[in-house]
């Protein structure tokens, strides 16, 4: 079913569309007629006709900054005094001919989106689908709910969720988790689907690339606004459980301080109460809280100074390097995660990095670049 979801579907406002449109009914009784089987029969009238919807289907699209459409959603969209354009699924066969829109389903066939639950059907018939394709082409009009791309917005709009990443704090680290994307892209994607799309359209142009790791899915993009996106490696998968954790730990520091505050104020009331002994038990619990805090408050600069160096490894290969070697001990599932594994994480990459520190004071006076790394 057709339900591209981007902008409420409706008649064109009389802004957006010819001043024939209202004013001359001979004109558009000839624009809303069925096109001729054969364009030879009369190729200047023919064109006329295609020129007009042509460019009406294309600024609809655009005006509503959608990049998806069906048959029955723009039939709808121009409607006049109770008839549809009879032509418009023959417009339609020649915008796909000549690449301004293409199949959903065949866009999604193009591209290796498995970590998309809705195209495993697309990917099942992949091989049948393409083999249609080459025999029919875009010969065949167009179903009235099928789905179908602006190529143009679509790529344009791809663009603009790379330079909003781009210009945003998750741009720090190359590797971002899907759920958090969507949220910064929230008013540049009215729908998940179209999000999704957009996100396709990056993976076709391998500036992002996107892996499914314990159940969460992970996207990579390419550092430059030119560049192209290497292969998700452990080391990234590394330094986003990193991230992860630092967030864990952020979080449980927060909740410790709720409940040292808690405590002091049980405190205040015991005391006011009389209940000295019950007073003391919550001095003491507070106490035992903020000591906790203190612990993590060191870990959490641990893992944020270590974020630093990681990040920091584009320049510094020896550091990206040992943390390569040293990865496979530092993997952190994010399944059932516990602030406990998340320290001991960080012991186990500040450990690695000191060991860095003593290969790199031994190699004092030996710059990295002649290393040849």
């Amino acid at each position: 079913m057709c339900s591209p979801g981007e902008a409420p579907p409706g008649p064109a406002p009389a802004g957006d569309l010819p001043p024939e449109w209202e004013t001359d009914d001979e004109r558009m009784a000839f624009l809303f007629s069925a096109f001729k089987q054969s364009r030879e029969v009369n190729s200047t009238e023919w064109d006329s006709k295609m020129a007009f919807w042509v460019g009406l289907v294309l600024a609809r699209g655009r005006r509503r900054g959608a990049v998806r459409t069906c048959l029955r959603e723009l039939q709808n969209g121009f409607e006049r005094r109770g008839s549809v354009p009879l032509g418009l699924g023959t417009v339609l066969r020649e915008l796909l001919r000549r690449g301004k829109l293409q199949r959903e389903s065949d866009f999604m066939a193009s591209v290796d989106s498995s970590w998309i639950s809705w195209g495993v059907g697309v990917f099942i018939l992949k091989p049948l689908k393409w083999t249609l394709s080459s025999v029919l082409g875009d010969s065949k009009i167009p179903e009235e709910e099928e789905v179908l791309i602006y190529v143009e917005l679509l790529q344009e709009k791809a663009e603009e969720v790379y330079r909003f990443y781009q210009n945003s704090a998750l741009s720090s680290h190359p590797v971002v988790a899907l759920s958090e994307l969507r949220s910064l892209c929230a008013g540049l994607c009215p729908d998940e689907r179209t999000f999704y799309l957009l996100l396709l359209q990056l993976q076709k142009e391998k500036r992002v690339t996107i892996l499914e790791q314990n159940g969460e899915k992970i996207v990579k993009f390419a550092r430059g606004l030119h560049a192209k996106v290497s292969p998700m490696n452990d080391v990234d998968i590394g330094v986003y459980q990193l991230m992860q954790s630092e967030q864990l730990l952020s979080q449980k520091v927060e909740s410790l301080s709720q409940e040292a505050e808690k405590c002091k104020e049980d405190a205040r009331s015991a005391c006011r109460a009389g209940k000295k002994q019950l007073a003391l038990r919550c001095l003491k619990s507070k106490r035992r809280t903020e000591r906790r805090i203190e612990e993590l408050h060191s870990k959490l600069d641990a893992v944020q100074g270590i974020l630093d160096r990681i990040y920091a490894s584009q320049t510094d290969q020896m550091v990206f390097n040992a943390y390569q070697a040293g990865v496979g001990a530092l993997k952190l599932s994010m399944k059932d995660v516990t602030v406990e594994r998340a320290e001991n994480l960080v012991d186990q990459i500040q450990e690695l990095c000191d060991t860095q520190d003593e290969v790199a004071q031994t190699l004092a006076g030996v710059g990295i670049n002649g290393l040849g790394m």
